[in-house]
């Protein structure tokens, strides 16, 4: 399959804005590749390369990709089909005033460990970890208001979130014209959590391809990812108790589309099917989601 590659190098963001300019321009259904960069873009190198303070431009994201026939209300599909790391080691970094544990006596800010590639592992000192990678910033152009690269919202942005992978598709609401889908900031490992505030950053490549879901059954408010299991809502708040409540809220509109239920009917069924799980707990705001198996709901869009 060709594909178009779309390059960090000369088109990145670090702001997801509602009046983005496309660096490229996608037909409805087209195949690309994405190459992203580490999100401190090579700053660090060595473990004694240290963080002082969160750059004020970090998490780089390849784009904006607009694609053609996107309109507002519209839903785009990414269809995530492989990531490749594109370095022979990441890079696992703490920063001051950063991560969960940033008040913690006992754990140095900054700190770094740099994490060679053998194979289809991360070396961690002696101990080994399998590559599986992540994206960690994907999101659209969002409605109104602007976010950082750093910061997770109703467009997407800084998920960190690792049902963000090869084999599984993500859903975005299109709030602009085009969507203006940007990307970056991956890692070839992280946990749910990223509880230090890093994975292990590194370049990748990414290959996707993009499909706009006009007119959906159900409109979509935040982020929806489809793995081989489950259907996962995403949102993100201040404090992960409004999170749990979007997210919540979220999947019961999904239920109640596909079931024809009742708002209340939906809800009791979410307390026994959803299942929660933490994306992260270290960005401007923390991120949550809400898991229902897919044998209790059919593809809300009809793009299976």
């Amino acid at each position: 399959m060709s594909r178009t590659t779309v390059s960090y190098t000369d088109n990145r963001i670090y702001e997801f804005t509602p009046a983005l300019e496309p660096a490229y321009t996608a037909a409805d259904g087209e195949s690309l590749t994405v190459e992203t960069v580490d999100s401190l873009e090579g700053a660090i190198q060595k473990d004694t390369d240290r963080l002082q303070s969160i750059p004020d431009e970090v998490n780089a994201a390849t784009g904006p990709i607009t694609v053609a026939g996107a309109t507002p209300g519209d839903v785009l599909r990414v269809d995530i089909e492989a990531i490749r790391v594109t370095e022979d080691r990441g890079r696992v970094v703490t920063a001051p005033a950063f991560g969960l544990q940033q008040d913690a006596a006992d754990i140095e800010h900054p700190f770094t460990r740099m994490t060679p590639i053998d194979g289809d592992t991360v070396e961690f000192g002696d101990v080994a970890v399998p590559i599986q990678p992540v994206i960690g910033t994907i999101g659209v152009a969002p409605a109104a208001d602007s976010y950082s690269t750093l910061v997770p919202h109703d467009h997407g942005g800084n998920l960190d979130t690792t049902d963000m992978t090869a084999g599984t598709t993500a859903y975005f609401p299109v709030f602009q014209d085009g969507a203006m889908l940007a990307m970056g900031d991956a890692k070839a490992a992280m946990a749910d959590g990223e509880m230090c505030g890093t994975g292990v950053e590194i370049g990748t490549e990414i290959d996707i391809t993009l499909d706009v879901v006009s007119d959906p059954t159900v409109s979509l408010d935040r982020p929806l990812v489809e793995t081989d299991a489950a259907w996962k809502t995403i949102a993100s708040a201040e404090t992960m108790e409004v999170a749990a409540t979007l997210a919540n809220r979220d999947l019961m509109t999904l239920l109640e589309a596909m079931h024809d239920w009742e708002t209340t009917e939906a809800y009791l069924f979410s307390s026994l099917v959803g299942g929660l799980e933490i994306s992260q707990v270290v960005d401007p705001l923390v991120t949550v989601r809400n898991a229902v198996p897919m044998e209790y709901l059919d593809d809300p869009f009809g793009t299976a």
